[in-house]
């Protein structure tokens, strides 16, 4: 078990002792299963470095961190940053988006292609289907388990309101 006391650069972030570069931050994940036993340290927060290939995680608050291996999996290859073409440049056409307040209840119907204009901004809306609860991060997702509206634009999502034909705006 080696310990060791980690540094910041500049930036106020934590860097690697090895390389000198900046760690990256992760907190903890959900529960996992390896070789049929519960790994519960994937629930702790750590600091990893991808070129290293360890992960560092923090002994007690004590500012004093272990080292440990980083498996394959959890690596993250760090991106060559890609030149782009620069694009025409096109005046925009602001739409005007109404606030949410000012958006009453409405009756929304998909079209032939899925799709319905949004009542805030006027674009077209995408149409999601009920499914089943979902497990997101180890936790149940209730968001997709009844029909909605929603707009890519000005990101609305409108629900049926219960009992009627009738659609809401709501927060998501």
């Amino acid at each position: 078990m080696t310990v060791t006391q980690l540094k910041l650069n500049a930036n106020k972030k934590l860097i690697c002792p090895k390389c000198n570069g900046e760690l990256r931050f992760s907190e903890g994940g959900a529960v996992r299963v390896v070789n049929g036993k519960v790994d519960m340290d994937a629930t702790l927060p750590r600091h990893i470095c991808d070129r290293c290939g360890v992960f560092y995680r923090e002994l007690l608050g004590s500012g004093y961190y272990d080292v440990f291996d980083l498996p394959k999996e959890d690596r993250q290859v760090p991106k060559a940053p890609s030149v782009k073409p620069a694009a025409p440049v096109i005046p925009s056409i602001k739409k005007r988006v109404l606030a949410t307040g000012d958006i009453k209840p409405s009756i929304l119907k998909r079209e032939a292609d899925g799709k319905c204009p949004c009542p805030r901004c006027g674009e077209r809306m995408n149409f999601i289907e009920a499914g089943p609860v979902q497990i997101v991060n180890g936790k149940p997702d209730f968001s997709n388990t009844i029909d909605h509206f929603i707009c890519p634009y000005c990101r609305s999502v409108f629900r049926k309101i219960v009992g009627t034909d009738y659609f809401q705006w709501s927060e998501k």
